[in-house]
């Protein structure tokens, strides 16, 4: 009875208490009309741009975020509604209310649970009521998008694309895209309607594709903020590689998706903590390019991190690691835009015919950090048909180069990677590593170890526990020394277009001959092969790449696997370096 008399009470003195609504009425971009299947609806009535503001609103009505249905809180809506004019309070009335009720404060409360939008009050959370906001319907594959904007103190909405004449504004409801089942769900159990928008209309393949991109977007999520500043430090390539998929999914999904600047900003995120300010800072631009579509150049996001994209070095994950340090200009110009994607997400262009394995490759030689983990399953190393057993998609090598070892119970090494990591190295062989022999076990020695894994030792740092003989060789040459090999290799030992590079004297042509000990690199004559051998070191490399298991490193297609390899490596037995 308490609360009738004080809905009497505040219906008398409405006038007194009179709030104008603030918001766009009136804007000629669109019109409340009749939608099929939804009852009333915003329709666009001539082109809105991408980028345009369709509207910015002050609430009619607040309320705190999940507060419960008290007293205290239904006498405050009565109030709020109380004090709108006639105009505005049948408008109010007139919003979709899926919720039953018994008085006029009940009625109130679930037009409320059925339509608020989020917003902010004095920096606490809660929801309000937008008489032109709140119209809005919903669509999984929504062309605009909302907004409490902090910095205005307004919603807005956004043109996520071009939205034509006659085309209804819609935009998304939840906060994750999921896939079609769990959106649905969602919607049924917080606004009793099912979906059937064109995404969620799609024909049963097209629409479990769908799904599994989104399925996928929501598992890379998790992965790339999974390891925290430590995982972007500690595994910088892994973690741009899962933001790179992620935003190839979202290109394919929904090029406009109001997701997207979130990853980018994640993609700069880890460039900056490792000292990559030309990266960062391109990153960041398109972080702010794709929020001041979807929320405005007003907005807090495009704010902040439009002062990152300016200056980079600001942030403060910058100089936690300078393993990729650039300056903040030193993006390269005149590439194809491929080719510029490319460098900007360190993508490992796929081998051409004629080129060799490359040694400095992280994908198929990978450091420590990016290892496996010895009891997980990590979908960036391994496949499934079933979900239930699983096997590697492709062959990986681990390199370290020897800093220490000594043999108590077992041999143990200290080994130091391709990142400049020392991890250690137990031997869980049959023979403890008695199998290796004394010479081949030597300080600034490179150890090769094959489908290496991270194992977390109960006592200890986390390393490599090898328990296989056969997977494991040790090459009599440091580890630097071995990568610049490498990269002697990668230019002095392919053909590409039949084209060949003499290793004496630089010069390229067709009718050049391998030398004849190694059958490695490129000579013109005898007198460009004794310039080689004498002058630019080839006299201590070609020993070493007579090793067919070294070959064999470099011949090995280590992206198609069709069972496990082991040394030694038969790979170079019908191939020619």
């Amino acid at each position: 009875m308490l609360l009738l008399a004080f809905v009497i009470e505040c219906r008398n003195d409405r006038k007194r208490r009179h709030r104008k609504m603030q918001s766009t009425t009136g804007n000629p971009m669109y019109a409340l009309r009749d939608v099929p299947g939804k009852g009333k609806g915003l329709v666009a009535i001539e082109k809105i741009s991408k980028g345009t503001r369709i509207l910015s609103e002050e609430p009619v009505v607040t309320v705190p975020c999940n507060e419960q249905a008290s007293e205290q809180l239904q006498i405050s809506i009565c109030q709020q509604v109380d004090a709108l004019s006639k105009h505005q309070r049948r408008a109010f009335l007139s919003m979709h209310n899926i919720h039953a009720y018994g008085n006029a404060a009940e009625q109130y409360l679930g037009i409320i649970r059925t339509n608020a939008l989020p917003i902010e009050t004095n920096e606490s959370e809660g929801r309000g009521i937008f008489f032109e906001a709140c119209r809005i319907n919903h669509a999984c594959d929504n062309n605009a998008q909302k907004n409490w904007n902090t910095k205005i103190k307004r919603h807005t909405v956004q043109a996520l694309r071009d939205i034509y004449k006659g085309e209804e504004i819609t935009i998304y409801y939840l906060g994750v895209h999921k896939n079609r089942e769990a959106r649905n769900k969602a919607l049924q159990a917080k606004f009793g309607f099912i979906c059937l928008c064109c995404l969620c209309s799609l024909p049963l393949e097209q629409s479990q594709e769908s799904d599994r991109r989104l399925d996928e977007i929501y598992r890379l999520d998790g992965l790339i903020g999974r390891g925290g500043v430590e995982g972007i430090v500690s595994s910088p390539l892994r973690s741009l590689g899962y933001v790179d998929q992620q935003v190839r999914l979202y290109n394919k999904q929904a090029p406009d998706d109001a997701g997207l600047p979130r990853a980018f900003l994640d993609a700069a995120q880890i460039a900056i903590a490792n000292g990559d300010l030309a990266r960062g800072r391109i990153f960041a631009e398109r972080a702010v390019s794709g929020w001041s579509t979807a929320l405005g150049g007003d907005s807090i996001e495009v704010i902040e991190h439009g002062t990152l994209a300016r200056d980079p070095s600001k942030h403060m994950l910058y100089g936690i690691s300078m393993k990729w340090r650039t300056t903040v200009d030193e993006a390269p110009r005149g590439l194809e835009p491929s080719d510029f994607e490319d460098w900007l997400w360190k993508r490992e262009k796929p081998k051409r015919p004629g080129q060799l394995a490359n040694l400095r490759s992280h994908m198929a030689f990978p450091g420590f950090m990016d290892l496996p983990g010895k009891n997980t399953v990590d979908l960036d190393f391994y496949e499934s048909s079933d979900m239930v057993t699983y096997r590697p998609q492709r062959h990986w090598c681990f390199l370290g180069e020897i800093v220490d070892f000594g043999m108590l119970l077992r041999l143990e090494m200290t080994i130091k990677d391709v990142d400049g990591k020392e991890i250690p190295l137990y031997f869980y062989t049959d023979g403890r590593g008695s199998e290796l022999a004394p010479a081949q076990v030597q300080k600034g020695y490179t150890v090769a170890i094959l489908y290496a894994q991270r194992h977390a030792f109960v006592y200890g740092d986390p390393g490599i526990r090898h328990e296989d003989p056969q997977m494991i060789k040790i090459f009599p040459i440091s580890l630097h020394e071995l990568l610049v090999l490498n990269d002697q290799v990668q230019k002095f030992s392919v053909e590409l277009d039949g084209i060949r590079l003499c290793h004496g004297c630089g010069r390229k042509a067709a009718s050049l001959k391998r030398c004849s000990k190694c059958s490695s690199f490129w000579y013109c004559d005898r007198a460009c092969q004794g310039a080689g051998w004498n002058e630019k070191g080839h006299k201590a490399n070609c020993k070493l790449l007579k090793d067919p298991d070294l070959q064999g490193l470099f011949v090995l297609k280590w992206d198609e696997f069709d069972n496990h390899i082991r040394f030694p490596l038969h790979a170079a037995e019908d191939s020619e370096v």
